[in-house]
């Protein structure tokens, strides 16, 4: 069972949410917060799986959110998946840097979300297919000129490919299908990613995917 919190600032959204995410006996809404403020600390008592939080709310917003999150002991691994009605993509960059599991905007089908909530309680990336490319063209071209860096030289070529393929935007099962291997392996690989780049999640290796030039626009 997928424990999720709520973070929205509309109570008619939150009402919709919570009647979508618990349909079926896979995910349960275990709490609903206005804020971020509030969201940080139901968190703590709530302990969910993952946060699914807007950007744009009173008090404190979610990047806001997100970064005490990342910065609390207690919450620093639990994914947040972002769903927003808003793409500006400098506002998408900034909730990835923050530490964003993912991004989706409020027209994502309800089978779609409720597939995104499963991705991101298993720590994958998600994006939004509207904003994915354009995303990864702007981390690309924010990144600036390629400098080399020891920790990229340090890993091995299939790590590298790896890497590749997570700055794709690709899955567990889309890396494993590119590169021939498991989807078992591709998790043990992006974990040791993950230690080896001293990262804090997937959507970091993405950014850093980009800065090393391992993808092209």
């Amino acid at each position: 069972m997928i424990r999720v919190l709520l973070v929205d600032d509309q109570a008619l959204v939150r009402v919709g949410l919570r009647a979508l995410i618990d349909r079926g006996d896979t995910m349960r809404v275990v709490g609903e917060a206005r804020d971020g403020r509030q969201a940080l600390n139901l968190g703590r008592q709530l302990r969910p799986d993952v946060y699914l939080m807007d950007l744009r709310m009173p008090v404190m917003s979610g990047i806001e959110a997100i970064l005490a999150i990342r910065a609390d002991p207690a919450l620093a691994c639990t994914p947040v998946l972002v769903l927003t009605t808003f793409d500006d993509h400098d506002e998408v960059i900034e909730a990835v840097r923050a530490g964003a599991t993912g991004y989706l905007l409020k027209d994502v089908e309800p089978e779609d979300l409720r597939q995104a909530i499963r991705v991101a309680a298993r720590g994958d990336a998600v994006l939004a297919p509207a904003i994915a490319h354009q995303l990864m063209q702007r981390l690309a071209r924010s990144a600036g000129p390629v400098k080399p860096d020891p920790r990229v030289e340090a890993l091995t070529d299939r790590e590298r490919e790896v890497l590749t393929e997570i700055g794709r935007g690709c899955s567990n099962e889309e890396i494993g299908r590119a590169l021939f291997i498991s989807p078992e392996t591709a998790r043990t690989y992006v974990s040791r990613l993950l230690t080896k780049l001293q990262s804090r999640d997937r959507a970091q290796l993405i950014v850093l995917a980009h800065r090393w030039g391992l993808v092209s626009g």
